[in-house]
Protein backbone atom coordinates (compact mmCIF):
# COMPACT_ATOMS: atom_id res chain seq x y z
CA UNK A 1 0.00 0.00 0.00
CA UNK A 2 1.33 3.44 -0.90
CA UNK A 3 1.88 5.98 1.87
CA UNK A 4 0.14 8.96 0.20
CA UNK A 5 -3.07 8.55 -1.80
CA UNK A 6 -4.81 11.24 -3.84
CA UNK A 7 -8.37 11.72 -2.57
CA UNK A 8 -10.87 13.12 -5.11
CA UNK A 9 -14.17 14.68 -3.96
CA UNK A 10 -17.10 14.21 -6.35
CA UNK A 11 -20.71 15.31 -5.92
CA UNK A 12 -22.24 11.87 -6.51
CA UNK A 13 -20.34 10.40 -9.47
CA UNK A 14 -17.38 8.76 -7.68
CA UNK A 15 -18.06 5.23 -8.92
CA UNK A 16 -18.93 6.37 -12.44
CA UNK A 17 -15.78 8.50 -12.62
CA UNK A 18 -13.51 5.78 -11.23
CA UNK A 19 -14.85 3.23 -13.73
CA UNK A 20 -14.38 5.76 -16.53
CA UNK A 21 -10.75 6.49 -15.55
CA UNK A 22 -10.00 2.75 -15.29
CA UNK A 23 -11.37 2.28 -18.83
CA UNK A 24 -9.33 5.21 -20.18
CA UNK A 25 -5.99 4.09 -18.75
CA UNK A 26 -6.46 0.31 -19.06
CA UNK A 27 -3.50 -1.96 -18.35
CA UNK A 28 -3.35 -2.77 -14.64
CA UNK A 29 -5.88 -0.02 -13.83
CA UNK A 30 -8.75 -1.38 -11.77
CA UNK A 31 -11.33 -0.76 -9.09
CA UNK A 32 -9.87 -1.84 -5.73
CA UNK A 33 -12.94 -1.50 -3.52
CA UNK A 34 -16.22 0.29 -2.92
CA UNK A 35 -17.67 1.40 0.43
CA UNK A 36 -21.24 2.46 1.10
CA UNK A 37 -22.82 4.94 3.48
CA UNK A 38 -24.36 3.38 6.59
CA UNK A 39 -27.31 4.60 8.62
CA UNK A 40 -25.10 6.79 10.87
CA UNK A 41 -23.25 8.43 7.95
CA UNK A 42 -24.24 11.74 6.35
CA UNK A 43 -24.92 10.20 2.91
CA UNK A 44 -27.96 8.23 1.77
CA UNK A 45 -27.86 4.80 3.42
CA UNK A 46 -26.61 2.18 0.97
CA UNK A 47 -25.30 4.68 -1.58
CA UNK A 48 -21.66 4.63 -2.66
CA UNK A 49 -19.42 6.56 -0.26
CA UNK A 50 -15.90 5.85 -1.62
CA UNK A 51 -14.29 4.02 -4.50
CA UNK A 52 -10.64 3.02 -4.29
CA UNK A 53 -9.02 2.56 -7.69
CA UNK A 54 -5.64 2.23 -9.38
CA UNK A 55 -4.40 3.97 -12.53
CA UNK A 56 -0.92 3.14 -13.84
CA UNK A 57 0.43 1.93 -10.47
CA UNK A 58 -1.01 4.94 -8.59
CA UNK A 59 -3.89 4.53 -6.16
CA UNK A 60 -6.72 7.03 -5.70
CA UNK A 61 -9.86 7.28 -3.61
CA UNK A 62 -13.01 8.91 -4.98
CA UNK A 63 -15.60 10.18 -2.50
CA UNK A 64 -19.24 11.05 -3.06
CA UNK A 65 -19.19 14.07 -0.78
CA UNK A 66 -21.73 16.40 -2.34
CA UNK A 67 -21.38 19.75 -4.09
CA UNK A 68 -19.60 21.67 -1.31
CA UNK A 69 -16.13 21.43 -2.87
CA UNK A 70 -15.92 21.45 -6.68
CA UNK A 71 -12.69 20.73 -8.52
CA UNK A 72 -10.53 23.68 -9.62
CA UNK A 73 -7.32 23.97 -11.62
CA UNK A 74 -5.49 24.37 -8.31
CA UNK A 75 -5.02 20.59 -8.46
CA UNK A 76 -4.44 18.52 -11.58
CA UNK A 77 -3.25 15.07 -12.54
CA UNK A 78 -0.25 15.13 -14.87
CA UNK A 79 0.18 12.24 -17.30
CA UNK A 80 3.58 11.60 -18.89
CA UNK A 81 2.86 10.25 -22.36
CA UNK A 82 5.30 8.02 -24.23
CA UNK A 83 4.52 9.49 -27.67
CA UNK A 84 2.21 11.80 -29.61
CA UNK A 85 -0.24 8.96 -30.27
CA UNK A 86 -0.77 8.56 -26.52
CA UNK A 87 -1.16 12.34 -26.13
CA UNK A 88 -3.76 12.36 -28.90
CA UNK A 89 -5.70 9.38 -27.51
CA UNK A 90 -5.84 10.69 -23.94
CA UNK A 91 -6.61 14.24 -25.05
CA UNK A 92 -9.47 13.14 -27.29
CA UNK A 93 -10.89 10.78 -24.66
CA UNK A 94 -10.61 13.03 -21.62
CA UNK A 95 -11.93 16.17 -23.35
CA UNK A 96 -15.06 14.32 -24.50
CA UNK A 97 -17.77 15.97 -22.43
CA UNK A 98 -15.12 18.20 -20.83
CA UNK A 99 -13.18 21.19 -22.07
CA UNK A 100 -9.79 21.97 -23.54
CA UNK A 101 -7.44 24.30 -21.74
CA UNK A 102 -4.11 25.77 -22.79
CA UNK A 103 -0.62 24.29 -22.72
CA UNK A 104 -1.75 20.66 -22.47
CA UNK A 105 -4.32 21.22 -19.70
CA UNK A 106 -7.91 20.01 -19.89
CA UNK A 107 -10.93 19.41 -17.69
CA UNK A 108 -12.71 16.09 -18.05
CA UNK A 109 -16.47 15.54 -17.91
CA UNK A 110 -16.31 15.50 -14.10
CA UNK A 111 -14.44 18.80 -13.86
CA UNK A 112 -11.10 17.22 -12.86
CA UNK A 113 -8.08 18.95 -14.43
CA UNK A 114 -5.42 16.95 -16.25
CA UNK A 115 -2.09 17.82 -17.86
CA UNK A 116 -1.34 15.61 -20.86
CA UNK A 117 2.42 15.88 -21.31
CA UNK A 118 4.41 14.42 -24.21
CA UNK A 119 7.78 12.81 -23.62
CA UNK A 120 10.49 15.35 -24.45
CA UNK A 121 8.63 18.46 -23.30
CA UNK A 122 11.11 19.28 -20.53
CA UNK A 123 14.02 18.91 -22.95
CA UNK A 124 12.64 21.34 -25.53
CA UNK A 125 11.66 23.89 -22.88
CA UNK A 126 15.10 23.74 -21.27
CA UNK A 127 17.17 23.59 -24.48
CA UNK A 128 20.74 24.80 -23.86
CA UNK A 129 20.18 27.35 -26.63
CA UNK A 130 18.06 30.05 -24.90
CA UNK A 131 16.57 31.22 -28.22
CA UNK A 132 15.34 27.69 -29.03
CA UNK A 133 13.93 27.25 -25.53
CA UNK A 134 12.14 30.59 -25.84
CA UNK A 135 10.66 29.65 -29.23
CA UNK A 136 9.45 26.34 -27.81
CA UNK A 137 7.85 28.10 -24.82
CA UNK A 138 6.15 30.61 -27.11
CA UNK A 139 4.87 27.77 -29.31
CA UNK A 140 3.58 25.86 -26.27
CA UNK A 141 1.75 28.92 -24.94
CA UNK A 142 -0.19 29.05 -28.22
CA UNK A 143 -1.27 25.40 -28.06
CA UNK A 144 -4.13 23.60 -26.43
CA UNK A 145 -3.16 19.94 -26.97
CA UNK A 146 0.63 19.74 -27.00
CA UNK A 147 2.32 18.70 -30.24
CA UNK A 148 5.87 17.60 -29.44
CA UNK A 149 7.04 17.72 -33.05
CA UNK A 150 5.80 21.30 -33.46
CA UNK A 151 7.59 22.20 -30.22
CA UNK A 152 10.83 20.62 -31.48
CA UNK A 153 10.46 22.45 -34.79
CA UNK A 154 9.94 25.83 -33.09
Amino acid sequence: MQKITTFLWFDDQAEEAARYYVSVFGGDSRILGVTHYGAAAPGETGSVMTVAFRLADQEYIALNGGPQFPFTEAISLSVDCEDQAEVDRLWDTLTEGGEEGQCGWLKDRYGLSWQIVPKGLTEVLSDPDPARAERAMKAMLGMRKLDIQALRDA
